[in-house]
């Protein structure tokens, strides 16, 4: 899984990226086109890792710990679910992950690890508690249940050192011991990266290849996605694209802008690169055929402003010790050096001590063609690529094959428990375990419908949707008003269907309200940090 990506960011979703191996997997595979996340970090991880909506494993917002008057917003992993790694050790299964945990409490030296990785399922471990920092030096950086850091480290230590490169390295470690001691057994490994999340960082010899890409600006850009999407199968001519946001004639800072999307760009394509290596370990320990790979993304692109305002630097920032944690995760900080970390317009990403977001404009182009952003609800928000390879279990006759069934990250564990012949527990030491809420996406491997028995939900932060065969019920707050698409002639959702619908609205707002009920949504948190922040 990849973090704040757009939807048309990959080549093989229609952008100009390169991205040979995810693009060679789609292409010897499926490629999901309406497939849904839960428009942020933190409850897509919780829905992915347990089957069920984000509220029922505890996790309906950020981090945060509202009270157990709120079961819903614990932000915290809950006992009442279970995880992949959890089930499918259960059925025999070697259990790995490297990467961005983000489902526990706010981490610090002496915050509980009971919901940390090795405590819901995981054999081994590799990566980071918290949601975002520096690829060069992360916070929360972990081995197993211990806070480590890139010097400190006694089992990996690098000439130099890139997070995305890291994971990676340490993935293929897995893999590698696991054919080594545990040849007869099956094994599951999440792999969570963080790219392309801000800060914009990436190696120079990345950054290069892109240089000059991104000088006609946003509105070139985004056209020649929508064209190249339009050939592929992906989106239909008959949908009218979005609008798209900033007047690139009239950038204040162009040559800023040219960077920042070129330094995005390098994490995609460092991402893919590491993906291919993944590829190569398993085809040489004879197993690519036989791995079922999925790849995602977590929510939609990221418009969020971060580092792009001039920031506070650190006063008389002095060398970090070699076991001294990074813990801050965004400016003021300082590099494990010594320097003071600068964001704003034309501090030039890619360097450790630049911290710098790419903004709505380009996450508009990310995107495309959808309205809205990681946070929302609408298209833009919660669309992700779905890419499943798997030559022994895919039907030859449908790799390079689009798949059109709409599905949701809570049919990932579904799928997985399905795959391994896992049983799903109803019951635990700690009591009733809620049941999936998804289903296997099995059936489409072999061209049948998915035959889902109920409509397809979405809260986070007041955003609130439901999606139920072709129709889409969508809402910016939990009081404002609804808005009606027909997913089938209109999925930009240009065309609020709403006014002549009213019963449908009711009908569908009613299933939304049932739902919102029944798995914790309600009651709302105390403190609901709503608006409708950005612009469309």
């Amino acid at each position: 899984m990849s973090d704040d990506m757009g939807y048309s960011d990959l080549g093989c979703y229609g952008g100009e990226i390169n991205t040979p191996n995810l693009d060679k997997l789609a292409n010897g595979g499926l490629r999901y086109t309406q497939f849904y996340n839960g428009a942020r970090c933190c409850p897509t991880r919780a829905s992915l890792l347990t089957g069920l909506y984000p509220h029922m494993a505890g996790v309906g917002h950020m981090g945060d710990k509202h009270g157990p008057q709120f079961p819903g917003y614990t932000g915290s992993l809950n006992q009442e679910c279970r995880t992949i790694a959890e089930v499918l050790r259960g059925a025999g299964y070697g259990t790995y992950m490297v990467g961005k945990w983000h489902v526990a409490h706010p981490d610090t030296r002496n915050s509980p690890n009971d919901n940390w990785p090795m405590q819901r399922g995981f054999d081994q471990f590799y990566g980071t508690i918290t949601g975002a920092g520096s690829f060069y030096d992360p916070a929360s950086l972990c081995r197993g249940n211990k806070f480590i850091t890139p010097e400190n480290d006694p089992e990996y230590r690098p000439k130099s050192f890139y997070y995305t490169d890291a994971l990676t390295d340490n993935a293929i470690n897995y893999l590698r011991r696991h054919q080594a001691e545990s040849a007869g057994r099956p094994f599951f490994l999440y792999v969570s990266y963080t790219a392309a999340h801000w800060p914009l960082h990436a190696k120079p010899e990345d950054i290069v290849r892109y240089r000059g890409k991104y000088h006609a600006g946003y509105d070139a850009i985004r056209q020649a996605r929508i064209e190249k999407m339009t050939k592929l199968g992906l989106i239909d001519p008959r949908w009218k694209p979005s609008a798209t946001v900033g007047d690139w004639q009239k950038v204040e800072h162009p040559s800023w802008e040219e960077r920042c999307m070129e330094v995005y760009a390098a994490m995609v394509d460092c991402m893919d690169q590491n993906i291919g290596r993944l590829i190569d370990q398993l085809d040489s320990q004879g197993q690519l055929d036989n791995t079922l790979i999925l790849f995602l993304q977590d929510n939609g692109a990221c418009a969020e402003p971060m580092g792009r305002s001039a920031s506070m630097l650190p006063d008389d920032p002095q060398p970090m010790g070699s076991d001294d944690l990074q813990t801050m995760i965004w400016p003021p900080m300082q590099t494990r050096d010594g320097r003071p970390v600068r964001s704003g317009p034309e501090v030039m990403p890619g360097p450790a001590d630049t911290y710098v977001g790419y903004g709505e404009s380009w996450a508009n182009v990310s995107a495309t063609p959808f309205r809205l952003y990681k946070h929302w609800v609408h298209e833009g928000g919660i669309s992700t690529p779905l890419i499943v390879h798997w030559p022994r279990g895919v039907e030859s006759r449908l790799r390079n094959t689009l798949v059109k069934d709409p599905g949701n990250l809570v049919d990932i564990m579904a799928t997985c428990v399905d795959v391994a012949g896992a049983k799903y527990p109803v019951v635990a030491d700690s009591g009733k375990i809620h049941p999936l809420s998804g289903i296997s996406l099995r059936p489409t491997f072999t061209a049948m419908p998915l035959v889902r028995p109920e409509p397809i939900f979405w809260e986070h932060e007041g955003n609130r949707a439901v999606r139920d065969g072709k129709w889409k019920l969508v809402s910016k707050s939990p009081t404002g008003p609804w808005e009606l698409y027909d997913m089938d002639a209109d999925r930009t959702e240009m065309y609020d269907l709403s006014g002549r619908e009213s019963e449908r609205v009711s009908a569908m707002t009613a299933q939304w309200e049932k739902w919102a009920r029944t798995h914790r949504v309600l009651p709302w948190i105390s403190t609901p940090p709503y608006g409708e922040a950005g612009q469309e």
